[in-house]
């Protein structure tokens, strides 16, 4: 049976061998653009609180959920909504969650003016918890994404602060806490197959699975590891690298027989950024076109990375793209 391959990137964290993980990570993005990371500095107790704080969250009544809801977040994009008010592919998705990001001032310049997903996050008032648990693992998870992409830098044959110096000096860091409630089915996707939007995902899994990856030779299930986060690159590292490092489709369904909680942190380009593919990808990105798993193109739009994440949310979320994104969108 196929898996994903596990890659220590402890040496990325800390001190070690740089060019052994860069090889690594090379190797795993070319043969499915997903891997599993370990040594990635998040403590196990910061994910134990975040997972019961969330645990917490999500068995409040809905009305008590409903007052964070995303339409209160304005512009900034934040807030809960409840099961089936996010869709994939048109579908409504079998989840609820709580759309969270980096916190913001209102007098930071974006905010002031009014640029779309930038902005305070929400908080429930009766899970007191819940906000310093989720910004610790948000921390964390930025620390280890940061790295990580030193890691692509060096796997590309870039230096290691290249990403830090050109897309990610000031990231998009979205964060989502998706909860897939038990009784789902095989006729039911609680995520139907996408592909994620920036550079780079991790995803911390409670211990009940259900993430499926789609590789060359057909579906495979991506189990929880004990101290590990799956790890995925998006469409626009896919735009960067002229398809060499594929942006894969992937799905959940929970048929666990259990409530499933997710962590997905998206560490993203600076959302006024226009991304340029490498010198080195040039020649390889008819191929991608032709090859992408939707036949749509990473290369083919003009614009931001906020342009493109907009566009794609807009139809995430279409009840609140007038309210929420307005005119930007």
């Amino acid at each position: 049976m196929e898996s994903l391959p596990i890659i220590d990137i402890a040496p990325l964290v800390g001190h070690g061998d740089h060019v052994r993980v860069a090889e690594e990570i090379a190797a795993a993005c070319e043969a499915h653009g997903f891997f599993y990371a370990v040594g990635h500095g998040v403590a196990p107790d910061v994910l134990q609180a975040l997972e019961e704080e969330s645990r917490r969250f999500f068995a409040l009544p809905l009305e008590r959920k409903m007052a964070i809801a995303m339409s209160r977040g304005g512009r900034a994009w934040r807030g809960y909504f409840p099961i089936g008010g996010e869709l994939t592919s048109g579908r409504p998705d079998l989840k609820e969650g709580l759309y969270l990001g980096t916190e913001l001032s209102p007098d930071h310049p974006r905010v002031r003016a009014g640029v779309p997903m930038h902005g305070a996050n929400l908080w429930p008032e009766e899970v007191p918890g819940l906000k310093a648990a989720a910004t610790a693992y948000m921390e964390g998870a930025t620390r280890a994404a940061a790295a990580l992409m030193q890691g692509v830098s060096l796997s590309l044959g870039l230096d290691a602060d290249w990403f830090s110096r050109t897309y990610t000096a000031e990231p998009t860091v979205l964060f989502r806490i998706f909860h897939y409630p038990a009784g789902g089915s095989q006729e039911h996707w609680g995520v139907g197959e996408h592909t994620d939007y920036g550079l780079l995902t991790l995803l911390a899994q409670d211990r009940y699975g259900g993430l499926q990856v789609r590789t060359p030779s057909g579906w495979i299930e991506a189990p929880p590891i004990e101290d590990a986060l799956v790890c995925n690159i998006g469409d626009m590292l896919e735009r960067l690298t002229g398809g060499r490092f594929k942006s894969t489709p992937h799905r959940v369904r929970n048929v666990s027989g259990h409530d499933r909680l997710s962590f997905p942190l998206f560490f993203d380009p600076d959302f006024e950024a226009r991304l340029q593919p490498l010198p080195v990808a040039a020649d390889r990105i008819e191929a991608d076109k032709s090859e992408r798993w939707d036949r749509a193109s990473v290369h083919e739009f003009e614009g931001t990375y906020g342009d493109y994440l907009l566009a794609k949310v807009g139809k995430v979320f279409p009840q609140l793209k007038d309210t929420a994104l307005g005119a930007s969108s």
